[in-house]
């Protein structure tokens, strides 16, 4: 399969995949809403190096947007996309309608409890129950080995990896470290919406989440205290709302008082139109080099 092959129903997805899978090629899953950038080419090629076929999901997905959310001005542009995948090594470009995902008489839902109703799940409430059901969804028509998403979005990824193991889905779920900015801001298609003065500002939330890093670093390894920290920090930028700026277990996303096992710092914040958000795993002084 040398040339890049777009498929747009979600029967000849499923058609193509059982023919990948009884001429015994390992599939790779890249879940995308479009609009690529340098993050999700960075996604690409690490699954190019774990399968024989990559699979690149295209699809802007309505139930994972609130009713005042930017579903209709979401960036979209196909053509653009399906150049960037050939350049990056991606075999399928899966562009589906959403009336094919989502036929007349839908009405299953999945929905992680614990996981989706915190941090983002609590601003946007419906959020990960609209991901987790596209997310499975698109495993069960591209019915891949593997799939590839980003550190950038920690609670998705806790959320889908929950979703897989307790749904014995027996995809492996890869994760690829955040693409940033020389600023630090993390790769985002929503990033085309700031304005200059936002765009100079948004670097604010990685150097936030730096300031949380360096503390622990320094032997401050109380968790409202490096909250505290990451707080201050963004509030010195006018233009940024904050969301939220908090501490918690790397993988049940639970509060914690100390950082002494693996935590993330997790970031959201508003800046105009754009909400972007941000992590850094912290690791506990004496594992700083893990």
């Amino acid at each position: 399969m040398s040339a890049l092959h777009v498929i747009r129903t979600v029967a000849e997805m499923q058609a193509a995949s059982d023919d990948m899978r009884r001429a015994g090629r390992r599939i790779g899953l890249v879940p995308t809403m479009g609009y690529l950038h340098e993050g999700h080419q960075s996604l690409i090629r690490r699954i190019r190096r774990d399968a024989d076929r990559v699979v690149v999901s295209v699809f802007v997905n309505p139930t994972q947007f609130g009713p005042s959310e930017d579903l209709a001005s979401y960036p979209r542009d196909l053509s653009r996309d399906i150049a960037l995948i050939a350049e990056s090594g991606g075999d399928i470009v899966f562009a589906p309608e959403a009336e094919d995902v989502y036929p007349d008489g839908f009405s299953t839902s999945v929905s992680v409890k614990g996981l989706s109703g915190v941090l983002d799940g609590a601003s946007r409430p419906g959020h990960f129950d609209g991901v987790a059901t596209v997310v499975a969804k698109l495993f069960a028509c591209v019915r891949p080995h593997s799939a590839v998403f980003g550190q950038k979005d920690a609670q998705q990824v806790a959320v889908i990896r929950r979703m897989t193991a307790d749904l014995n889905m027996g995809v492996e779920i890869l994760v690829c470290p955040t693409v940033r900015e020389a600023d630090g801001l993390a790769k985002s298609s929503r990033n085309i919406y700031l304005t200059p003065d936002e765009r100079s500002e948004s670097g604010v939330l990685f150097q936030a989440l730096q300031a949380a890093e360096n503390h622990l670093r320094a032997g401050e390894a109380d968790a409202g205290d490096l909250e505290a920290i990451m707080v201050e920090k963004i509030r010195c930028h006018p233009v940024a709302e904050l969301d939220y700026a908090v501490v918690r277990d790397a993988e049940t996303l639970g509060e914690v008082k100390e950082v002494r096992h693996p935590a993330l710092a997790a970031v959201a914040a508003r800046f105009g139109k754009s909400r972007l958000i941000d992590n850094l795993v912290l690791f506990p002084a004496d594992r700083a080099d893990s």
